[in-house]
């Protein structure tokens, strides 16, 4: 595809936050050298949840990254457009996540192996 050629499609993705465009976020821009490896793509994305909270922490941190000195709950509203029902499921799905993903054993500080 160094030439520019190749098939495209855009699927739902929880995960995809654009890094300017709210508008964007939820989104994922796919492409593909054949209509075939294109299917593979969309099948992958289509076979993954879209996770409400998960969408909503990447805004909160897009929001983050633009206001590193740290933003109130009221700030934090206005900047994402999310509601405060909705900060707190973020924050709750982000903590759930890292917790799963950073395991401590409890003779080690360091985290487990998958």
């Amino acid at each position: 595809m160094v030439d520019g050629t190749g098939v495209h499609a855009i699927v739902p993705d929880s995960s995809a936050i654009h890094v300017h465009d709210p508008a964007l976020d939820g989104n994922r821009s796919l492409t593909a050298c054949s209509t075939a490896h294109l299917g593979e793509l969309q099948q992958h994305y289509h076979a993954r949840p879209f996770v409400n909270a998960e969408l909503w922490a990447g805004k909160i941190a897009r929001a983050l990254r633009r206001h590193p000195e740290g933003l109130s709950r009221e700030r934090l509203v206005a900047e994402t457009g999310l509601n405060l029902l909705q900060i707190d499921a973020a924050a709750n799905w982000s903590h759930h996540r890292s917790r799963h993903h950073h395991r401590r054993t409890p003779h080690n500080d360091t985290p487990e192996a998958p």
